[in-house]
């Protein structure tokens, strides 16, 4: 009899354990720190586990297009979101434009730069025997609005050449902090959790397109957690936590 129900007892424990229910996110490097913290409340108070990569949003909409397996896309401009939304890859039903940030000039953390960025405002010159990091300016959102903001104060001609890009708003990030360039152009979210760096100006508002993060989910999806999380990134708790990074919350929080 022991015998019966002690074979039992290991089948049972044998049996193998509920997989936790998770959802993957693909998310604009800008967001980690932020959003790492909002996902861990959401899995808090759902039990739902958050998978999230991170990357600059040209290569995830890249991801997404290829088929690599998502649940939400979270773009750090306007633009990639366009871009994957042409190519029926999100819902468009779930998409909202959900954060805002802004962008600023960051020098090492001893620099002893204090600019006012106006109007002919020569970069270049204060970047000295330098460079200028900067995301790349052709795909990631951090360089596009980089270079917007330096054409229209008439500094792109003479920053072009000096330019050190790199693959996201956090590798520019790493640059500066290194100390392996003088100045870098990032996001005011990004210069706040890095103690290596410091912001000396922010860049006029009207110099660049807003900056502006929209979230969706992708079209391939079929989580029924997915309706949860994106109501939880739209609510109280989110914004909180979003704030208290710096970013701006662009919609009114749903409870």
């Amino acid at each position: 009899m022991f015998a019966i129900l002690g074979l039992l007892a290991a089948i049972a424990g044998a049996q193998p354990a509920v997989a936790q229910e998770s959802i993957t996110v693909l998310a604009a490097a800008s967001l980690k720190n932020a959003l790492d913290d909002t996902d861990a409340a959401f899995t808090k108070a759902t039990g739902v586990r958050v998978v999230a990569s991170y990357a600059a949003s040209s290569a995830l909409a890249k991801q997404i297009e290829s088929g690599a397996p998502a649940d939400v896309f979270i773009s750090a401009d306007l633009k990639w979101m366009d871009y994957v939304a042409d190519k029926k890859l999100i819902k468009p039903d779930t998409r909202v434009n959900l954060l805002g940030n802004r962008l600023v000039l960051i020098a090492p953390a001893n620099s002893k730069l204090n600019v006012k960025i106006e109007k002919g405002f020569d970069i270049a010159k204060l970047a000295g025997d330098g460079r200028i990091a900067v995301a790349d300016v052709k795909a990631v959102p951090a360089g596009l609005y980089a270079k917007a903001a330096l054409e229209s104060l008439g500094a792109w001609a003479a920053a072009e050449p000096k330019l050190a890009q790199a693959e996201n708003v956090r590798a520019t990030l790493a640059f500066v902090a290194r100390g392996e360039t003088p100045i870098g152009i990032v996001y005011e979210t990004d210069a706040k959790i890095e103690p290596k760096v410091k912001i000396v100006a922010m860049f006029p508002d009207g110099s660049y397109p807003p900056v502006t993060y929209p979230v969706a989910a992708t079209a391939a999806t079929t989580n029924g957690a997915v309706a949860r999380y994106l109501n939880f990134l739209r609510g109280g708790v989110a914004k909180a936590l979003f704030e208290k990074y710096g970013f701006s919350f662009l919609i009114k929080p749903v409870s």
